[in-house]
């Protein structure tokens, strides 16, 4: 089976963490966000896709020289222009030759759903797109998807407030297509999945949903992507594609420098990682080259390849960007992002921010 895994995005909510990298492309506990998508459609049948690229399409490109990943077979459908989410689609559509039920996912959401049962009912369903939903607390955030008993999508209500909300089931980023239903988006031209596409295919009562349990969550915030990173960690979410590959317990083969004297306990550390004196480690996820210096501490935060976090400073609840330099005697508090290859100052306190702004 094949499936289009939409990438083009600017990664705009994770900024600065995406300035000179897309989204899909940063580690998420050893494995690139891109990467763990690929082992979830791998494990329903899907082995090839079509990554809907536009910004710093050559970074995809120049990750998977061979063509493959995750077992998955990968081509390339390049925007020379933003073509929003049914132009993409449909680009990707007509650029793989892709001519019979196929996928569709998001490649910044996360999910343990069964893609396989989505595939099985939209094919019984007999309509031209099936969307999966997920339920949310507060529906008053999103658009809310209304179908009736069968599934069949009857409409669709933008941001409505909790206590009148028709439904709380939003579009959760998977859907099953079938080639004909883009027949309305030609190809090159921007269009909407969800402005348009959507509601012309309910109105001509061709679009179906289905609510999928289980673990989904939307990874391009940089409190989404913290949140993901440790709900891996700590097991609280099940599938292959979605584990730790290694935890503190299990790195003691010879790619990682562990000072007699350092303290690491239920993290994730990554190849090549350096740990001096005194250091505490808790709760944590350090990816491939990083180093902790003497006396620094690192609670509940994600330090990304080749940071340094100085001595004696205090990382907690935060993002460390790939190659950052958290000085000496500084802090990071409280959902602060230092953006990759920033160099802080020293002794420094970023609470609750974004740095550089």
């Amino acid at each position: 089976m094949k499936a289009v895994v939409l990438v083009g995005g600017f990664g705009s909510r994770l900024r600065p963490l995406t300035i000179d990298v897309p989204k899909q492309m940063i580690p998420v506990v050893g494995v690139t966000m891109l990467e763990r998508v690929l082992c979830h459609l791998s494990n329903h049948g899907v082995d090839e896709a079509v990554l809907a690229l536009g910004y710093l399409p050559d970074v995809f490109q120049e990750a998977f020289p061979s063509g493959e990943s995750m077992g998955v077979k990968l081509c390339y459908s390049v925007e020379n222009e933003p073509l929003d989410t049914a132009g993409a689609v449909r680009l990707a559509v007509d650029t793989a030759n892709i001519d019979s039920t196929f996928l569709v996912v998001n490649g910044d959401i996360l999910s343990s759903f069964d893609l396989s049962r989505l595939v099985k009912f939209h094919k019984k369903g007999g309509g031209l797109a099936t969307i999966a939903l997920t339920p949310v607390e507060d529906p008053s955030r999103f658009g809310v998807v209304v179908s009736d008993s069968k599934g069949r999508v009857h409409s669709f209500v933008e941001k409505p407030p909790v206590e009148s909300a028709p439904t709380n089931l939003i579009n959760a980023g998977a859907y099953v297509f079938e080639p004909e239903a883009l027949t309305m988006a030609p190809v090159g031209q921007p269009i909407s999945m969800e402005r348009l596409v959507f509601p012309e295919l309910a109105r001509h009562r061709e679009l179906f949903a289905l609510e999928m349990p289980g673990y989904w969550i939307d990874a391009g915030t940089p409190a989404s992507l913290l949140r993901v990173s440790l709900d891996i960690l700590n097991r609280n979410v099940k599938g292959p594609d979605l584990s730790a590959l290694r935890s503190a317990t299990e790195m003691l083969d010879g790619s990682i420098s562990i000072n007699s004297l350092a303290f690491a306990r239920d993290s994730y550390i990554g190849d090549g990682c350096v740990f001096e004196d005194d250091v505490d480690v808790r709760n944590s996820i350090l990816e491939s080259d990083v180093t902790i210096c003497s006396k620094a501490i690192v609670r509940d935060s994600v330090i990304l390849p080749g940071a340094v976090v100085g001595e004696g400073a205090l990382v907690d609840s935060s993002i460390v960007g790939h190659g950052a330099v958290v000085p000496a005697g500084s802090t990071v508090l409280n959902g602060s992002v230092v953006s990759r290859y920033a160099e802080l100052a020293p002794g420094c306190q970023v609470v609750g921010e974004r740095m550089p702004s």
